[in-house]
């Protein structure tokens, strides 16, 4: 509460940080993560046979990844950094204290990833013949560089769901080495590998000819790729799966349930999947050859491959509420530690960025309204993405007025109802404020506005 507050309103704080984040995952996998090791791989296996037409394709499919990783890649991994710095200081400030030093050094991996793939491409050409070891050197640090990002960042991602011993010891090594680190690190590796293959599959179609025995060998050996970090992903995501602390397992039906279309295309997508699956497989053993549907076979994949890493990604952000940090900072930025203290003092008498210190009964719905942007702004929105104005109209339905009262309870009770929401943080004023606030929405629409948000800082 020693931060101003950001408020995205309509569009949500939740929703921002969730698509940049998703956004930035869906190209760091496969484009940078996956794709490098794959390319090194090929290029030395076309070099050891003098295949000049496989060289040209994977420096075509490494120009677009180029592309796109320093560009909307790099824009988006900065983006993250910025919108969760706005919306939830609270937690980066915490993050940064323990990771300083895993973040320092994953920036500098960072830069000489920037550099390597700015060599390993513009490089490809100038560096053939008795040079092209040298050239098949710089994809391989590239690869270690990639994969070395997701190594740290990794720790940082397990830490937020489960801190693990970092509670007792306090200590950089186990804050990073959590009970989910290896089983996280695992899937999300081979999840990488796997949508890399799938990618590089959609990127052959565009440079190869139809029906030329290049894209017959490509379609072969991107398809065995894929198929082959299949098993090892189902393993690994299984693994994964056991470590989540029960207390977040149960609220996997309402990450499933707030998304609208997972319950309603999930078969679908298990269908597609499995078609998928068929499609490659008939490819890689050379029973079938695509002409006319050529491609759906090769986009399928990937999209498959780009659902399944955005689902697991806003699952895996959902399922650790109510905690930003897990059992040690709530969503809102207040730590578990600092409740019982709050609860006596009140959040608005240790908020500096609130127009109200105390709630009095000329004041009390201008105060519940810095009470909302203190307590539940980080996660709703007055009238946009996950409002509030929604829940209520469906917790008090066909009502114009909603009832102050009935709201106090409930707010009083609410993380016993969802509990991957926090429990209110506040005294009992406060409560009532927010409450009061709360039941005035339907008639004060004009609010929605982040025009009047409180901004100033208090004397």
């Amino acid at each position: 509460m020693d931060f101003p507050i950001f408020h995205a309103d309509f569009f949500g704080n939740r929703l921002l940080i969730a698509i940049i984040g998703i956004l930035h995952i869906l190209i760091n996998h496969p484009f940078a993560v996956g794709m490098m090791p794959l390319i090194t791989v090929l290029e030395w296996w076309a070099y050891r046979r003098n295949r000049a037409d496989w060289d040209e394709l994977l420096r075509k499919i490494l120009g677009v990844c180029f592309i796109v990783t320093t560009t909307v890649g790099a824009l988006t991994g900065v983006g993250i950094w910025f919108s969760t710095a706005v919306v939830n200081p609270y937690a980066i400030g915490s993050l940064l204290r323990v990771f300083y030093w895993a973040w320092f050094t994953e920036w500098v991996i960072f830069c000489s990833e920037v550099v390597l793939i700015l060599f390993y491409f513009l490089t490809w050409k100038r560096m053939g013949g008795e040079r092209k070891p040298a050239h098949i050197r710089i994809g391989i640090a590239l690869s270690i560089m990639s994969w070395l990002t997701m190594v740290i960042v990794t720790g940082i991602l397990g830490f937020m769901m489960n801190p693990g011993g970092w509670a007792q010891e306090q200590s950089l090594l186990s804050g990073f080495l959590n009970p989910l680190y290896h089983p996280q690190l695992l899937l999300r590796t081979t999840l990488a590998l796997g949508a890399a293959g799938s990618l590089a599959l959609a990127l052959a179609l565009p440079f190869t000819e139809k029906g030329s025995k290049l894209r017959s060998e490509a379609t072969r050996i991107f398809c065995g790729w894929t198929l082959f970090w299949v098993v090892p992903m189902i393993i690994w995501s299984a693994v994964y799966y056991r470590a989540i602390p029960v207390e977040m397992l149960v609220n996997l039906p309402v990450a499933f349930g707030t998304q609208a279309w997972a319950g309603y295309y999930g078969l679908l997508l298990k269908v597609a999947a499995g078609i998928t699956a068929l499609l490659i497989g008939l490819c890689l053993w050379g029973l079938w050859q695509p002409k006319r549907t050529n491609a759906a076979v090769w986009i399928l994949p990937i999209i498959c491959f780009a659902i399944l890493m955005g689902q697991f990604e806003r699952t895996r952000q959902f399922i650790r509420k109510p905690y930003v940090i897990g059992f040690y900072m709530f969503s809102n930025g207040i730590r578990v530690s600092d409740v019982p203290y709050i609860l006596k003092t009140g959040v608005l008498a240790n908020s500096l960025w609130t127009r109200h210190t105390t709630v009095t009964p000329e004041n009390k719905v201008e105060a519940g309204r810095d009470v909302f942007m203190i307590a539940c702004s980080r996660c709703h929105t007055l009238n946009g993405m996950n409002s509030v104005s929604s829940n209520l109209a469906r917790l008090y339905p066909g009502q114009a007025w909603w009832n102050a009262g009935a709201i106090d309870t409930y707010i009083k009770n609410i993380h016993g109802a969802r509990p991957h929401m926090p429990p209110f943080a506040g005294t009992a004023a406060e409560r009532s404020a927010l409450a009061a606030y709360l039941a005035t929405l339907y008639d004060r629409r004009d609010l929605t506005s982040t025009a009047d948000l409180p901004t100033n800082n208090r004397k």
